[in-house]
């Protein structure tokens, strides 16, 4: 059991510090998207690149890398060790993609927020609830067009969704890693939430201001 923790783990971590935004802006723009907006390789800074179409490719890139990170956690727990609970490893694939791509080994532990991240390990790991949390999303950024509140009240909501939506077992370990993604994500946005207070945060598709860091 302990060698199918270890690859789980170390192969989640390796997919989920993939850094999609930075290669794609890279590659495409001959640019370096830590030189952009707030530094940040999530698909919000990339957009700042001026491309919308490598934006959007940052975001489904990130959720799918998180997603098959829990996809293939899932399956080496079933080959290596049948006896360890399919969400627990789940969970663990989770979590540890969601780490590597915040802080990828590839920039010197320095990456993006985990929002696209994390909701691709848990549109596998617990769908509806996903999906759920990505609707709030959705109406909170129509609202106010801040990503950053849109991205936090996802990320809160999730691991409450999961407790109404998910069936089945649920070991406590699959529970803890829904809350400790939640608070890594928000904690992530922490300037942020400083802007937010202070009323300083930009709006999505508005002009970023001189020197301003943002989501």
């Amino acid at each position: 059991m302990l060698l199918a923790i270890v690859v789980i783990a170390a192969g989640a971590y390796l997919l989920g510090s993939i850094p999609t935004g930075y290669l794609l802006v890279r590659v495409f723009l001959k640019q370096d998207i830590r030189t952009v907006g707030s530094g940040n390789i999530g698909a919000t800074n990339v957009l700042r690149s001026g491309n919308k179409g490598l934006g959007a490719a940052t975001f489904l890139l990130d959720l799918l890398k998180g997603a098959a990170a829990v996809w293939l956690g899932g399956l080496a727990a079933s080959v290596l060790a049948p006896s360890l609970p399919y969400r627990d490893a789940q969970a663990l694939a989770a979590l540890c993609a969601v780490i590597g791509h915040m802080f990828t080994v590839w920039l010197r532990f320095r990456g993006g927020k985990g929002v696209a991240t994390g909701f691709g390990v848990f549109l596998v790991a617990a769908p509806w609830a996903a999906l759920s949390a990505f609707g709030l999303f959705l109406l909170i950024l129509a609202a106010c067009r801040y990503v950053s509140l849109a991205s936090i009240a996802g990320a809160a909501s999730f691991p409450f969704f999961a407790w109404l939506m998910v069936r089945g077992a649920r070991p406590p370990f699959f529970l803890a890693v829904q809350f400790l993604v939640a608070l890594l994500i928000i904690a992530k946005h922490h300037q942020n939430i400083k802007r937010l207070m202070a009323g300083t945060e930009s709006r999505f598709g508005s002009a970023q201001k001189t020197g301003a860091r943002t989501a």
